[in-house]
């Protein structure tokens, strides 16, 4: 922590000497400080002297004893000393009090955010450093003793070394919150900047948590930031967001946000470790502690930040949130106040709720978004949510007027899903959707795409990596991804080349891909995909998988189609059906029928070339199908002799039996000319 320590009192008389405290805003969160002040005054030591708002009167509201003033200037004025000035107005007032209350001679606890643009940040910095004053900044959360105990976790090894934070804020706010005062839901007034939105206002404290958690503190420890910022309600600023940070040493932070949930949650942190995870309940100091040895619950204290600027002041103790500890925050408060102005949310995607004469803006399933956002480490517009920008996205495929199938470039997925180009999504002619992407269950799952867990040992699957040594899945830095070279389309065709690079730059695989695609029936298109593995180098390179590094039933790799969540599945093959009879079993065809939202649809796979792969397949635990190109055993690809597969698969609206599926194949095998 970069923490700011007082001078030493000069005097043990001083030492004891009642700290006089200046409060500047009363209303609004002021009534809490004040109701502070008030507590700490019982109990000795504190006292307040004065207070300082723009509805100054003589009425003696605070008592005979605190007299009101309009400004600190009058305050000034009237020559009374203070030692700490509190400040909770409106952002855009800070800077301008905070400089004031330092040229006073003394110390500052300012609300949070500090101040509104990184250029005041910086001078705000210099000030208190000239004046040898300390600024300790209101993000009570920071004053929890549970970031102690989350800092033990992580040096014990407990929950393993820190692998990502994410910060989860689900809350609802009715439309009288935005227009309770004039700068709320506002980016800037009159040319002077507020940059008020949830981010940066509401759920501040869950952005500044999660950075402290993460080690960035300074501006310096921001290495790569990036916001996206929605809005549902008429107002200026963000109401639903997404901000990503990876940090100078590589963490990630992801902070999802919303002021539109179906109903108000607690703010959470979710601290993932490499071999267990903890999510702290910051407005409680609650800590959950899931890892080998279990789960359990801890629940701290919490140290008051104007106790805690007072101790500073009076035995050197360290500021719990100094200014320079929220350089990082004031980084993604600057990037948020020069973002282009939030998307507005199309009306169709927004519900309007009223409760006792108030009336609120709900995005349905913004929960669930939230939740895949942190986990994959990615935006809405990348997750695809409805309301959300367009996704990156490259070529689309289309089949009888319908465009049947996008293809995504994978830029935007985390490195430790491995980043590769996919499909998705992929809908029957009917416009069933039949792919998932990122799922909460395997973040790393993309739509219909090839990959695999082992390629000389380097991870090009995503997730945690299946090793013979230890027999289980860990989480190792052996990532690579794929990046496209070079593509070719046509009506009916694409043609790319790929290369597999692994986490050092280094190119693995070079593969050659195309994707064909047309229709079949009246009901059903046919997606045809041919791909070929060859060394990037003029060595062998071998491709592994779980199954062929140990796992039993585990050889999942080469080409995989994940399916979104689906109702009454059923999976079969000519010879058998169900799960447990079709996965790792060979045979000319697979079929999957599903309700998918309430509407039918099949996949039909089929092998397009000579090889013989076991196919994959997942029901219970999720939808998943796939061949698997080293289902028990590793194979080998060479300069001399690569490795090629294909695959068709028709995507079909309704449910088909066996029997219908030979006659659709049949169909479809004379259409090809197979």
């Amino acid at each position: 922590m970069h923490a700011q320590t007082a001078p030493a009192p000069s005097s043990g008389l001083a030492r004891e000497a009642s700290v006089r405290v200046c409060l500047v805003g009363i209303g609004g969160f002021g009534e809490r400080h004040l109701e502070n002040i008030r507590r700490l005054e019982e109990e000795g030591g504190v006292r307040l002297v004065a207070a300082v708002d723009r509805r100054a009167d003589d009425d003696g509201a605070l008592g005979p004893e605190v007299p009101m003033f309009g400004d600190l200037e009058q305050l000034r004025a009237a020559g009374l000393d203070v030692d700490v000035v509190v400040v909770s107005t409106p952002i855009d007032t800070h800077f301008e009090l905070a400089l004031t209350a330092l040229d006073l001679g003394a110390d500052v606890l300012l609300e949070k955010p500090p101040v509104a643009n990184l250029e005041q940040f910086g001078r705000l910095l210099a000030a208190a450093e000239d004046a040898g004053r300390l600024v300790q900044v209101g993000f009570q959360s920071l004053g929890s003793h549970a970031l102690e105990l989350i800092d033990r976790l992580l040096e014990s090894g407990e929950i393993g070394r820190l692998r990502a934070v994410g910060a989860t804020g689900l809350w609802s706010r009715d439309t009288d919150y935005f227009t309770r005062s004039p700068w709320a839901g506002r980016r800037r007034i009159g040319g002077v900047d507020v940059v008020d939105g949830v981010v940066t206002n509401p759920l501040a404290h869950a952005v500044m948590t999660a950075l402290h958690i993460a080690g960035a503190r300074t501006a310096e420890d921001v290495a790569q930031l990036r916001t996206e910022l929605y809005r549902a309600n008429a107002i200026e600023s963000d109401d639903t967001s997404v901000v990503q940070v990876r940090t100078a040493s590589g963490v990630p932070v992801t902070c999802a946000l919303t002021l539109c949930a179906a109903q108000q949650q607690d703010p959470f942190i979710t601290i993932d470790g490499t071999e267990g995870q903890a999510v702290l309940h910051y407005t409680r100091d609650e800590l959950v502690v899931s890892g080998p040895e279990g789960t359990r619950t801890i629940t701290s204290g919490r140290t008051n930040l104007l106790e805690n600027l007072i101790d500073a002041r009076r035995h050197g103790t360290a500021l719990l949130c100094p200014l320079a500890a929220t350089g990082a925050f004031m980084r993604v408060l600057d990037a948020v106040r020069t973002a282009p102005d939030p998307v507005p949310i199309a009306p169709e995607h927004v519900r309007w709720h009223e409760e006792g004469g108030a009336r609120r803006a709900v995005l349905p399933g913004v929960e669930d978004w939230a939740a895949r956002a942190v986990k994959a480490q990615a935006g809405f517009a990348g997750l695809g949510a409805p309301w959300a920008a367009p996704a990156p996205a490259g070529e689309r495929f289309v089949v009888a007027g319908h465009e049947v199938a996008r293809v995504r470039t994978g830029e935007e997925v985390a490195p430790t899903s491995s980043p590769r180009p996919f499909l998705h999504p992929v809908r029957t002619l009917g416009g069933v959707t039949v792919t998932d992407q990122q799922p909460l269950d395997h973040v790393w799952h993309l739509g219909v795409s090839t990959a695999l867990q082992d390629v000389d040992g380097l991870n090009f699957w995503g997730g945690r990596t299946y090793t013979r040594e230890d027999q289980r899945y860990v989480w190792r830095d052996d990532h690579g991804h794929v990046a496209r070279v070079a593509a070719r389309a046509t009506d009916a065709r694409l043609d790319e080349e790929l290369s597999w690079i692994g986490p050092d730059g280094a190119a693995v695989l070079t593969e050659q891909r195309r994707w064909t695609f047309r229709p079949v029936a009246e009901h059903a298109w046919e997606l045809g995909l041919r791909f070929g593995l060859s060394p990037a180098g003029d060595r062998p390179v071998q491709l592994g998988s779980p199954g062929s590094n140990g796992r039993a039933g585990g050889g999942y790799g080469g080409f995989f189609w994940r399916l979104p969540a689906c109702a009454d599945a059923d999976v079969f093959t000519a010879d058998a059906a169900g799960e447990d009879a079709v996965h790792g079993s060979v045979s000319s065809w697979l079929a999957f029928s599903a309700e998918f939202s309430g509407r039918p649809a099949t996949l039909v796979l089929r092998h397009g070339g000579s090889s013989a792969d076991p196919w994959f397949v997942r029901v219970s635990g999720y939808p998943g199908v796939g061949l698997s190109l080293a289902w028990d055993s590793p194979v080998t690809t060479s300069p001399e002799a690569p490795v090629e597969r294909a695959v068709h698969v028709l995507v079909v609206d309704g449910r088909l039996d066996a029997a219908r599926v030979e006659a659709l194949l049949d169909g479809a095998s004379e259409s090809r000319g197979t």
